[in-house]
Formats: C-alpha cells, structure tokens, sequence
C-alpha cells in the first residue's frame, strides 16, 4: 500500500502486505518517505511509485536509492512518473519536451550510478544526460535495485519494458486499459530489446473501504477519479473508454471548483471500472470480478487522498486489510 506511517506499516505487514511505496506531490517527498519506510518495515519490499523523474538529476534519484538501500537490502526499488508538461514547465522549471526518449536516457543514467563499483569511474554518455565522475571514497558498489516506469500511454509503457524492468500502472488503469494499450506495449517494448523476461507489473488501486459509511467511502473514489481526469494526459484513456461526455463535466466542475459536482459526474459505471470501494464486502467482490485486470505483480492497496484528511486515509488504509488472506488479519 502507499505509505501511511509507521505504526499502519506494522499492522499491514502482519496482516500480508508485501510492498509499500511512496507518492510525491507538493506536500510530500517522494525520497524522505522512502527513508522513513527502510527505517520503519522489515520485509516488505519498498519504492518511489512514483517520483517525479525530470525534478531530479540521475545523481540524486541514484543517492535516494543508496540511502535506503543501506537500512533495507534487497528490498528497495525505483518508480519514476515522467509529470504532465505543464507541471514540469511551470512546477518544476525544467525541461520535459519528447519525454519517452528523455525517460529512457535518465533510466540509463541513473543505472551508471546504482551499477558503479568503487574504485572505477562513472561514466555515462546519452542524448540528455552525460556523466563523467571519479568518486575519491570507497562508497560505491553495485545495486541491482528494479526501476520500473510510470507508464500511462502505450509510448511509455513499452519503453518501460524496453529499458526497465516494468511498469507502475495509475490508479486510473481498468481492464481494458491493462488488456488493449498496457500490456500490448509492454510486449512490443520487451520484443524490442530482446528481453527474456516478462515486465514487471506495479499498479495503484483507488481503494476506499468503511463498513460504517460506505456511501462516503464511494463519494471519496468519485472524487479521487475526477481530480485524476482534471489533466488531459489522460485524453486518450477517456476516449478510449467513451468517457468524453462525463470528463467535460467534470473539467467544467473542476474549473468553477466545484468538487461536489466534479464526484457526481462520476458515473458508475466508470466507478467499477476502476475503484475497490464501499464496505469490506463491497471491495471483496470487487477484487474477485476484477482478477486479471489488477497489475500481476504488486497492486497497492490506495486510499483516496484528494480532500480526504491524513486521519481518514490512515483509516482507510487499516481498512483495506480486511481485504487480505481471510479477512481476519492473517495471511490466506
């Protein structure tokens, strides 16, 4: 599941989580939460999923990742999310033009670091990224740490499998999604490169479970969903899906900031599509119809977060275990 602290990240992994991974917006770093989560599991695997990848320099994901990796060996993996232009632009003040090439150099770039041994320079020559560095300390040696990409558009995805070890799928991801753009790219990508393994499959789930309110718990994954449809990233995702209609609705809502109004424009039908949501039962089902449309290697379990409070997304997250092995807090 995503992070929600230390003393959620002791009951989850007692009831079976296997992985927790951090997000990043304004309000929070991707790379002090990882360093929170090496300090504070002991056997769940943990990562960015994802962090902001042109914010950064290759040097600096690669030293994110050395960090953890002292407190938590073998556990520690990359996800790297390429932002929407405008925010890059306008955010961040760096260049995102042709993002597909330039993800594919910061992977190679970021690997010359993590695969360096000490005693030997660093040295990477690529279209955006160009290193050249004699580290004088003994701090290097080799970390086989999986990186994997945010891959929304088939352009991504089948550069994640082509220059990483898989993808990290959006929360917005439904079957058809997975089935008809994902995970055809992911085998073009991986065709490409003449990989013999098959991509790793990371992907959020909008999970929001309450047995004592399921109609707010629904309320709040309509909410999660509309917010995510705010950005036109995504156009290809609505017409894909015949949503067109709803999304100007909801841009429209969003605009006026009308977030009441941004939720009910979402229909159910795109709720079940994409949501776990309702009481313990609710979701149970919901896992149970949804099977192979769920990423095949890790799914985090992930609460809403658009204006839902840091205490209901902690209860939320506790709540989501139920979901886990026989709904008693052990492992099936």
């Amino acid at each position: 599941m995503p992070w929600r602290g230390a003393e959620v990240a002791r009951a989850a992994e007692q009831a079976g989580i296997s992985a927790f991974c951090s997000g990043e917006f304004v309000d929070h770093e991707a790379y002090s939460m990882l360093a929170e989560m090496a300090i504070c599991t002991e056997r769940a695997e943990i990562g960015p999923g994802i962090a902001y990848a042109f914010a950064r320099t290759p040097y600096a994901h690669a030293a994110g990742i050395r960090s953890a990796w002292r407190h938590a060996e073998g556990r520690v993996f990359l996800g790297l999310g390429s932002g929407a232009f405008r925010i890059n632009r306008d955010w961040f003040g760096v260049e995102a033009d042709r993002p597909v090439a330039r993800m594919s150099d910061l992977v190679g770039a970021i690997r010359a670091w993590l695969h360096a041994e000490n005693g030997a320079p660093v040295r990477y020559e690529g279209e955006f990224y160009r290193i050249d560095a004699t580290v004088g300390a003994p701090v290097l040696g080799r970390i086989d740490a999986p990186v994997l990409l945010a891959g929304f558009n088939k352009g991504m995805a089948a550069a994640a499998a082509r220059v990483s070890d898989g993808v990290i799928g959006h929360g917005l991801f439904t079957r058809t999604w997975w089935d008809d753009v994902v995970r055809p790219a992911l085998e073009k990508g991986a065709a490409e490169a003449e990989h013999d393994r098959a991509p790793l499959e990371h992907g959020w789930v909008i999970t929001a479970i309450d047995d004592a309110d399921p109609e707010r718990a629904a309320e709040d994954a309509r909410r999660m969903i509309a917010f995510y449809l705010t950005v036109k990233t995504y156009d290809p995702y609505v017409e894909h899906h015949g949503w067109t209609a709803q999304v100007a609705e909801i841009r429209e809502a969003f605009a006026r900031r009308d977030f009441a109004a941004m939720g009910r424009a979402v229909t159910d039908d795109m709720l079940d599509a994409v949501a776990v949501y309702g009481s313990t039962a609710d979701g149970r089902a919901a896992l149970a119809r949804r099977g192979d449309s769920l990423p095949r290697d890790i799914a985090f379990l992930a609460p809403p977060s658009f204006l839902v409070s840091e205490r209901r997304g902690r209860r939320y997250a506790q709540a989501s275990l139920a979901l886990l092995g026989d709904g008693t807090g052990e492992p099936a």
